[in-house]
């Protein structure tokens, strides 16, 4: 069993900022770093537990593809495709401010590139786990790959969908496809409100679910950790209490720990609990890929009781 993740990965340039500027405006860092990002930070939080991964999108062969390659050998991430030699993979400028809430601004690269030719190399068997990205349906070559691809995968194989900030810009036969195949969506508060229009997160996570022809619904509710909507039961699971330093990349956190809780045999309302932890304490530190490994987070749960509802 492994993951197969073909979702983007691209360099994260990290403003820390007082406030976001007003429009026309300015304001001076008082930080400034670049680290792997997108895509990467779900595989490494899989990979911290265990769980094997391949990235299978598309990078490329500049300055920002081999830092992100390099980023994941590091991680013992295996990477199918060769990269695209015509560009470089893209970058999001992400403002983080005083609060640790973070605002993005993407600038795509060879990760929108991805074909049908790239996918025939893919072949997933049963009990495999494949991700899904909604960036990766904004970009037009990506989207006409996938949406071929995906209703062909074979029904034992788990499809984990992760909508993104951009859902409503998906256009919509794409997100259909999706929304029949996943067997797993999982998104935060606001994207199920955007896709939706339901601003109660229980109301909008059944919601999501009655969408599914399949699979079931996970949205993430911050420090209150997350809702299931799974098999007909609904359940909020509890999230920690934690003084939260950087927001950066806890959903992803959260859905690769997720990802590998259910690979190695969890239920889902375990695996979701264990999510939890791991967003909680991905948030206590500055960065994107701050996903504790398997002994921290083990450690972290040994010593933590979910925060009271």
């Amino acid at each position: 069993m492994r993951l197969l993740h073909l979702g983007n990965v691209v360099m994260d340039l990290v403003l820390s900022v007082p406030a976001l500027p007003e429009r026309g405006g300015d304001v001076l860092a008082t930080g400034t770093r670049s680290v792997p990002g997108g895509g990467f930070n779900v595989m490494a939080a899989a990979a911290r537990q265990g769980l094997p991964v391949t990235y299978a999108g598309a990078h490329g062969s500049g300055p920002f593809g081999d830092r992100a390659r390099a980023a994941l050998y590091a991680e013992g991430i295996d990477v199918l495709l060769a990269p695209r030699t015509e560009r470089d993979s893209g970058f999001v400028v992400c403002l983080v401010d005083a609060e640790g809430e973070r605002t993005f601004v993407t600038s795509p690269g060879a990760e929108a590139t991805l074909t049908p030719k790239d996918l025939a190399q893919l072949r997933p068997v049963p009990q495999d786990l494949v991700y899904l990205s909604g960036y990766s349906l904004l970009y037009e070559a990506n989207r006409a790959a996938l949406t071929a691809w995906v209703p062909r995968l074979d029904p034992t194989v788990t499809v984990i969908v992760d909508p993104g900030p951009l859902v409503r810009e998906i256009p919509s036969a794409a997100l259909e496809s999706l929304l029949a195949r996943a067997d797993w969506w999982s998104c935060n508060a606001r994207e199920a409100a955007l896709l939706t229009g339901i601003d109660d997160p229980p109301g909008a996570a059944r919601a999501v679910q009655s969408r599914l022809k399949r699979g079931s619904a996970l949205v993430r509710t911050g420090p209150d950790g997350c809702l299931l909507h799974h098999d007909g039961t609904f359940d909020a699971i509890p999230g920690f209490a934690v003084r939260a330093v950087d927001l950066n990349g806890a959903g992803d956190a959260h859905t690769g720990v997720f990802m590998a809780g259910l690979a190695q045999g969890l239920a889902p309302v375990a695996a979701a609990h264990r999510a939890n932890a791991a967003a909680a304490m991905a948030v206590t530190a500055a960065g994107p890929a701050t996903a504790p490994d398997a002994d921290a987070l083990d450690a972290f749960l040994r010593q933590s009781r979910p925060a009271p509802r």
